[in-house]
């Protein structure tokens, strides 16, 4: 059966970015403290980090079949230039279909009916591989609807004081979580996995 999973990089006070959507230069400071590069599907975008995250890096990509993202992540990014840095199949879950995009295409598949409908076409893409969910709102969505196996957290010795909730107006709390189920140590972060407690 195929895993749900999203994550995100936190702050210790918890959240995924400041009250502006911004405050990345603290929060992705482990991208780039290190001394082992991990290249990505994008040529110009490259990441230095401790042998540790490093790994955890190359682990993610090779498990992660599929993504889910929301339309403002993908108009955000301008559709990450054709093509995602994990190198894999985008599902955007949209009201409809941005101009200049196909429905259906290599890189992007828009869904316009639901995020049931996006997560059940992200698995059949996604085979024996998880689906990762990126984005707050999104993951939110995901979770209240049942669909979500594991949170992934990158937590970062930085304090915000305010932002944007890795999970923002959650209308099912509380969730209980299960773990970490694994820690893993890198420099300037810790990466944490919790499984999302069933329930009934």
């Amino acid at each position: 059966m195929t895993k749900v999973t999203t994550g995100a990089t936190m702050s210790l006070d918890g959240y995924i970015a400041d009250a502006t959507h911004g405050g990345f230069e603290h929060l992705f400071q482990w991208y780039g403290n290190g001394d082992v590069e991990t290249k990505t599907a994008n040529p110009d975008m490259s990441f230095r980090t401790s042998a540790a995250s490093a790994e955890h890096l190359r682990r993610l990509t090779e498990r992660t079949g599929a993504l889910v993202v929301g339309r403002r992540l993908f108009d955000m990014t301008n559709g990450w230039g054709g093509r995602h840095p994990m190198d894999v199949p985008v599902v955007v879950v949209t009201h409809h279909v941005p101009d200049g995009w196909d429905r259906e295409g290599e890189s992007f598949v828009f869904v316009t009916d639901g995020i049931g409908a996006a997560i059940d076409r992200a698995k059949a893409i996604a085979g024996d591989k998880e689906v990762g969910v990126n984005g707050g709102t999104i993951a939110t969505q995901v979770l209240e609807a049942g669909l979500l196996d594991e949170v992934h957290v990158d937590l970062v010795p930085v304090l915000l004081g305010d932002g944007i909730p890795f999970f923002a107006g959650l209308k099912i709390a509380p969730v209980q979580l299960e773990g970490p189920t694994g820690v893993v140590q890198g420099t300037g972060v810790t990466h944490l996995a919790y499984r999302v407690r069933k329930q009934g």
